[in-house]
């Protein structure tokens, strides 16, 4: 009998086992004798016990098969629960305690809290901040600063540390969102209301023009500045862009309202140097039937039509023409309200050359107001004199009726008789005297009309 190879297979059901001869296919297997049964011939195919084997090893892993066909033992399949127990035990906690350990990290916030953060990561669309909680904050571009910016590398660096603002609750992520926007927007306002306590001047850009003046860009904030408040301006397109000195006209946080003035910096800062009778150069802005506008050094004056000659203007329009040059002499300044009176005809050498030659005028306009100046100087000492002859007169009258002899007061007091001469000691009468004398004339009076009746 040829040798043969003994392969046992698992029969399930019926237990029993049988022999494979190492011969050619298919063959008669003999079974064992098993409890149920005396054994039977089973006829079984190479084809159907690759298949049983391929069953057996279908949920092995490729190291598992690998084993088991080169006769190795096959280690047992752990199951998840026995995973994660070999994991906690190793890194020596579990999934609890390491919830627990993140609550008493993360501190409460809630929407308007400042907090302390780290710049960790930049995006398109904003940046990532480490905050100290399970999960990463979010900041957006729009939030990255006051001014609007494309790049929010432009507002922070990465690994910079610096003071957010919590603007969102947690969403299902445990991620809350960021502000840098909102602080700066809260210290913008501080600024702009000790700026406006202090009453100092500063710089804005016109970033837009509407109906009634132009927009300014004041420390990140928006502020309206009226177009009669501009100085030497029209507020149109053309002014996008300039940075103009300013100073505030209101500031109201609660109603976001900031209203601003350029004539105010400007002419408060130029009419310091200003003074009554200086002869400045300037340009005609406007015409108007009483008069013309005329801007000096950003400032806007006004001519008065009865300033511009000695004799009677019928049309301006005849002696000036707009934005020519022109010399005038300032004889009066408001400087709280901005306003100066300028006039013309304080330059002319004889009365009416600002309608004959103007040319002449503005070129001897400097001479004429230092001879101008000299006129008032010596007609305000000619006052100055004549209401001091009026004082000095009023009081030598009044000195007159307390000089030598008897006075009016004297003769009201002895009831119209002239004061007692002095006695022989040299010395004056007394006021018992004068009184009794007084007396003794009226006690005289009402006897003499006693006896009369």
């Amino acid at each position: 009998m040829k040798p043969i190879a003994a392969v046992a297979i698992a029969l399930g059901a019926c237990g029993a086992i049988a022999f494979l001869p190492a011969s050619s296919p298919p063959v008669t297997l003999w079974t064992l004798k098993t409890d149920d049964s005396r054994g039977k011939p089973l006829r079984i195919t190479r084809k159907a016990l690759a298949e049983e084997k391929k069953l057996q090893t279908t949920e092995l892993t490729r190291f598992d098969r690998k084993s088991l066909k080169f006769g190795s033992s096959v280690p047992q399949k752990k199951s998840a629960e026995d995973e994660i127990s070999a994991r906690t035990t190793k890194a020596g906690f579990d999934y609890n305690a390491m919830e627990l350990a993140f609550a008493d990290q993360v501190v409460a916030m809630s929407r308007g809290d400042r907090i302390e953060g780290t710049v960790i990561q930049f995006n398109p669309t904003g940046a990532l901040v480490d905050i100290g909680a399970k999960a990463c904050a979010f900041m957006p571009l729009r939030e990255a600063a006051l001014i609007p910016i494309s790049d929010v590398s432009k507002s922070c660096d990465i690994d910079e540390r610096r003071e957010f603002q919590v603007i969102s609750d947690e969403d299902e992520n445990g991620q809350i969102m960021l502000s840098i926007r909102r602080i700066e927007y809260q210290k913008a306002w501080q600024s702009v209301s000790a700026a406006q306590v202090e009453d100092i001047a500063f710089e804005g850009e016109v970033v837009g023009v509407n109906r009634g003046g132009v927009i300014c860009e004041v420390q990140g904030l928006r502020a309206f500045l009226p177009g009669s408040h501009l100085c030497g301006a029209l507020p149109t397109e053309e002014l996008i862009g300039t940075i103009l000195p300013l100073k505030f006209l209101e500031v109201s946080e609660e109603n976001n309202k900031l209203v601003v003035s350029n004539r105010r910096a400007v002419v408060e800062d130029q009419m310091k140097e200003l003074s009554r009778g200086d002869v400045l150069q300037g340009v005609v802005k406007a015409i108007k039937p009483y008069g013309a506008f005329v801007e000096i050094n950003g400032m806007s004056g006004l001519l008065h039509i009865s300033q511009i000659s000695y004799d009677r203007v019928e049309d301006i329009n005849s002696v000036l023409q707009m934005n020519t040059l022109i010399k005038c002499m300032v004889i009066d300044h408001d400087k709280v309200n901005g306003r100066i009176a300028l006039s013309t005809k304080t330059l002319e050498p004889e009365p009416g050359d600002m309608l004959r030659d103007y040319q002449k005028v503005y070129d001897l306009a400097e001479k004429t107001a230092a001879e101008y100046h000299e006129r008032m100087e010596s007609e305000r000492k000619a006052r100055e004199e004549a209401a001091k002859d009026i004082v000095m007169g009023l009081g030598d009258d009044l000195n007159m009726s307390f000089g030598g002899g008897s006075s009016d007061l004297d003769m009201i007091l002895n009831g119209g008789n002239p004061a007692p001469a002095p006695s022989d000691e040299g010395g004056s009468p007394d006021l018992e005297s004068i009184l009794s004398g007084t007396f003794a004339s009226t006690s005289t009076e009402s006897s003499d009309e006693t006896k009369s009746e």
